[in-house]
């Protein structure tokens, strides 16, 4: 009985799952109180990508402080887990932001409205934020 460590990679066939998982990210806001906000993702090799904006509680927590916590969960028996830290980099390349609100929009809500999504949320103050995976817990079978 009880939860079994995930296999070792297994978090990114977990990540990038269809239906899309939203990822639950954890920021410290500037007087030292953690937020927590949900937000998109995608995967590019290692790294996992989402967008936030520069003015807002995440954006603004991601431009002072480069580290952030996500957690993934499949709420359905017996249940699994993933939870990842690291440090992020930031972009504001317009390239960059149409690439990605393109295919994270795709990834959520359909190819069909893509293209949509990407040309809404590409403009500033929406940043690319690329986390840089430093440590991953995973956790499978955990009602078993």
């Amino acid at each position: 009985m009880g939860y079994h460590e995930a296999p070792s990679g297994w978090w990114r066939e977990f990540v990038a799952e269809l239906p899309a998982r939203t990822a639950k990210l954890a920021v410290v806001r500037a007087d030292g109180a953690p937020h927590v906000a949900p937000v998109w993702v995608d995967l590019d090799g290692d790294d996992i990508v989402f967008m936030t904006a520069a003015d807002t509680i995440k954006g603004k927590a991601l431009l002072r402080d480069p580290r952030v916590s996500l957690c993934f969960d499949d709420e359905r028996p017996p249940f699994a887990f993933a939870t990842i830290a690291g440090t992020v980099t930031l972009s504001t390349d317009p390239a960059d932001l149409l690439y990605w609100a393109t295919r994270i929009g795709g990834r959520y809500m359909g190819a069909e409205e893509a293209e949509a999504y990407g040309r809404r949320n590409a403009v500033p103050p929406e940043m690319v934020v690329r986390v840089h995976v430093t440590r991953v817990v995973a956790k499978v079978d955990v009602a078993d």
